[in-house]
């Protein structure tokens, strides 16, 4: 099979990574909307926040066996599959009238993005040439990133102007024109195998990611309810436990752990989960604290983020660029650092964030992620044997999913538990809140950057 890069992988690419962005964009347009949903379903918080829970849930369990969909039905075949399933999902959501069909409608757009967010990647693991596999990764990479800091602006210009459903309605032509690219672009790189699915394996999955999703959602009720915390952990854990035992002893295991004995993919790993509890709990934090602090509109929320992500949208390819010419470590720890910097100015001035403090802080931040979000993927990948980069794919995008549903429980709780334990106005306790939330990813930023100069020197030193 010749590598190279023409129309149809460029139309490939575009086809699939249009199908994930609609799935980020709309998790991130219908946060905007929760004030208005509990309003017209009667609903408190804890309840309406099930609309993201549930398709988080199901995104998480279904990207983990794209491994086993990859090698066991045609790329097509699946895209296809999951445009249908999503586009189902949109007039589902578009036609809703009670809450229940609405989470139904996003359960079924999470069965159609945990099949699309991987099939993007192994696209151009599949078809790209090894030196311009940075750059393509990084179009990749910036389809997908972009989605969250689009997502408050397109549902703040729906809630301000029109019905909160036209959300689902706009995106439908979107579908469609992605469905047509792919029918026309998407080749088949390998033949299929008939293999085994590993239900037992699965089911493992599913009470990992059940458990530790709704007990992060928890989280802040632990002071009230601690029990119910550590049980859905617990849950999550013997999940964990469960899956590495059998995977171990599965003939035809849905992940193969061999991959996690490759130390500088595994700190490449643990980087971008970092990266991504980052991005997403900024994505919460931002636009509440525009509305309930600076008291501005949801509209302008969305707003105050866009030039960010426009500019981060900008350095995702240019950092994989960088990475063909010149290497990983130059773009990521370049990007990392500029992450660490933001994030301390955005902690250092929590309490005083004006709409322009956060528009420029968060043009820089954008820069550093663009910089370090896909390269540390593309990375990551590089560190595996070819016939492991299926798997390693799935991990990757598996934990994207899971470092955004932490991220927005634990930003979210870290806010609530200090505007509950704390006097003053509204106002003054949420930007509070906030800044606490800030300190704890400018944490979890500096462990990144340790993390990734630890992996660059791992990955020089020649260690698999």
């Amino acid at each position: 099979m010749e590598k190279r890069v023409d129309l149809k992988l460029i139309l490939a690419i575009v086809a699939a990574g249009l199908l994930s962005f609609c799935g980020v964009i709309v998790e991130t347009a219908m946060n905007i909307t929760f004030p208005k949903l509990m309003r017209e379903f009667a609903l408190n918080t804890a309840t309406v926040q099930w609309m993201t829970t549930a398709y988080l849930l199901v995104v998480a369990i279904i990207v983990p066996i794209s491994a086993f969909l990859k090698r066991r039905f045609r790329t097509k075949t699946l895209f296809v599959t999951a445009n249908l399933l999503f586009i189902l999902g949109l007039v589902v959501d578009a036609t809703a009238t009670s809450f229940p069909v609405l989470v139904t409608g996003r359960i079924i757009q999470g069965l159609g993005t945990g099949i699309a967010l991987p099939l993007m990647f192994n696209i151009i693991i599949d078809w790209a040439p090894a030196r311009q596999k940075g750059t393509l990764m990084g179009i990749g990479t910036l389809i997908t990133a972009i989605a969250p800091a689009l997502g408050p602006t397109f549902g703040g210009l729906i809630v301000s102007w029109m019905d909160w459903h036209w959300i689902f309605v706009l995106l439908i032509p979107v579908l469609v024109i992605s469905l047509v690219l792919g029918l026309y672009a998407i080749r088949q790189a390998q033949p299929t195998v008939k293999v085994g699915f590993d239900v037992v394996g699965w089911l493992m999955i599913v009470l990992l990611f059940v458990g530790f999703t709704i007990g992060f959602s928890k989280l802040a009720t632990i002071t009230t309810q601690p029990l119910i915390f550590v049980a859905w952990l617990v849950v999550g854990l013997i999940g964990l436990v469960g899956f590495v035992i059998r995977t171990r002893r599965a003939a035809q295991p849905l992940i193969n752990l061999a991959i996690f004995t490759t130390k500088s993919y595994d700190l490449h790993l643990m980087a971008y989960f970092l990266v991504q509890i980052c991005a997403l709990g900024l994505a919460f934090i931002l636009p509440n604290y525009i509305q309930l602090v600076n008291g501005k509109s949801a509209l302008l929320a969305g707003l105050f983020v866009l030039p960010g992500a426009a500019i981060g949208a900008v350095f995702a390819p240019l950092g994989g660029r960088i990475l063909d010419s010149l290497g990983a470590a130059k773009p990521v720890l370049t990007g990392s650092t500029i992450l660490v910097i933001a994030m301390a100015l955005f902690t250092v001035l929590g309490m005083y964030l004006s709409g322009g403090l956060i528009l420029a802080i968060y043009i820089l931040l954008m820069i550093g992620i663009g910089l370090t979000m896909g390269n540390t993927m593309t990375s990551g990948l590089q560190q595996l044997l070819a016939e492991h980069q299926a798997d390693g794919n799935a991990v990757f995008n598996t934990m994207q999913q899971f470092a955004g549903a932490i991220g927005t429980s634990v930003v979210s709780a870290v806010i609530t538990l200090v505007q509950v334990q704390t006097t003053g106005t509204s106002a003054h306790r949420t930007a509070l809140g906030s800044t606490m939330a800030l300190g704890l990813l400018l944490i979890l930023v500096l462990i990144e950057l340790g993390t990734m100069i630890l992996a660059m020197k791992t990955r020089q030193a020649g260690q698999r």
